[in-house]
């Protein structure tokens, strides 16, 4: 049975499926603290990850292919600049809906919301804030709707944690500029048709560019042998004296604001995100020990079965209510770099440490692909490393703790 509830937004014109079995943890109703609109724009996301990833996923996992015939659905259903004004092909809506998309989508996997997090965040969102008129008319539409792919070109072979020592350079030819440089570890590359990419120019002045998929020097290869993220593409760029037209530039950022801005926006939605795979853990391990017997009773009976499911309540709810605040102060601009990274580490930490403990309730059957937590453990433990790692993000809060940069 369908409900014809649809969603107002243009991009998010989909019919919501009546209830499912999934029972999301709420335990301290914060299902109260959300809109209608939040709800609405949730349950949309909710229903078709059950309906187009779930099925799917684990095979795709297995082979280590990104189901790329999910794009266009993506963009169908919002997925992609929900927060972008309509104007520009977006939905218009608040961070909070965006981060209970990102929570939802990697609910379904950490590839699934990785290629929507890149695409709004790392692609659109820098070409929302930062380019020129005529770029966000030309692109934003068109990635909005799946039918572009972006990537994001910030991380290099030897400058990770450490972006303000790229070495990728561009040279201002007259009418044109000329780029050389590689990037790594990059989500969407070998797919990707729009290239963000940051490099410096010949005083040292970091510049974002947009780059169209075919040019003259630009490639993509992809990164194989990964145990992670194994439904995600991941590859380089490499950019060998690529000709670069001046109107590729965007105008209207420089320095490492443009690209730790990007950042600051991804790494909001990991921490969303990171609650849906920590959800997903604990609903598949309540299930399961609610139904499996041992010594004549649910395992969910013994103490250190419960033990296990009552912590990962608790760290689920806590990790609720700190995203919910965030997006509260992102709404209201007042959430720092420092707020983010805290978010970021906290849950992804959270998630990574749930899908390790709710496995064990499951015995051997967790290691399988009948259940989810060995494909999230795998992919959490890229999610604690990229975007600001682990330790990165420690010292960030730490940072904002003492006034002073240990990392510098």
């Amino acid at each position: 049975m369908k409900i014809n509830l649809i969603i107002f937004a243009p991009q998010l014109n989909i019919t919501i499926m009546s209830a499912s079995l999934y029972n999301p943890p709420d335990h301290f109703l914060v299902d109260e603290l959300y809109n209608d609109e939040h709800k609405i724009v949730r349950q949309a996301i909710r229903d078709w990850v059950n309906r187009s990833v779930k099925p799917v996923i684990e095979e795709y996992c297995e082979k280590a292919q990104f189901p790329i015939h999910l794009v266009k659905e993506m963009g169908e259903i919002g997925a992609f600049g929900p927060f972008i004004p309509v104007e520009y092909g977006g939905a218009g809506l608040d961070h909070i809906s965006y981060g209970l998309i990102m929570q939802e989508l990697e609910r379904g996997d950490s590839g699934i919301r990785s290629m929507a997090s890149v695409q709004t965040s790392l692609v659109m969102y820098p070409i929302f804030s930062f380019g020129s008129e005529e770029q966000k008319r030309k692109y934003l539409p068109k990635l909005a709707t799946g039918e572009f792919i972006g990537c994001f070109g910030l991380t290099e072979p030897n400058h990770g944690s450490d972006p303000g020592s790229m070495t990728t350079r561009f040279k201002d030819m007259g009418d044109h500029y000329l780029l050389n440089g590689a990037k790594m570890w990059i989500t969407n590359s070998t797919i990707a048709d729009v290239f963000i990419v940051w490099a410096k120019d010949e005083q040292g002045v970091i510049r974002g560019f947009i780059l169209d998929k075919g040019m003259k020097g630009l490639t993509a290869p992809e990164t194989h042998g990964k145990w992670s993220l194994r439904a995600s593409v991941t590859g380089e760029i490499v950019m060998e004296d690529v000709v670069v037209p001046k109107d590729a530039i965007l105008p209207n950022v420089k320095g490492l604001k443009g690209p730790l801005s990007c950042l600051n926006s991804a790494r909001y939605g990991i921490a969303w995100g990171a609650v849906g795979a920590a959800m997903d853990c604990y609903d598949a391990a309540l299930r399961y020990a609610l139904e499996r017997k041992q010594f004549g009773k649910p395992i969910a009976a013994f103490q250190l079965q419960q033990k296990k499911l009552a912590e990962a309540l608790t760290e689920i709810t806590k990790a609720q209510l700190l995203v919910w605040r965030c997006g509260v102060l992102r709404n209201e601009g007042r959430a720092t770099p420092a707020h983010i990274s805290m978010a970021k580490r906290n849950n992804v930490h959270m998630a990574l440490e749930i899908a390790r403990e709710t496995r064990q309730i499951l015995g051997a059957m967790g290691i399988t692909n009948d259940f989810p937590m060995m494909r999230h453990m795998m992919n959490l433990e890229s999610v604690i490393t990229y975007e600001g790692t682990h330790d990165i993000h420690l010292l960030i809060t730490g940072e904002s703790a003492t006034g002073i940069g240990a990392y510098k």
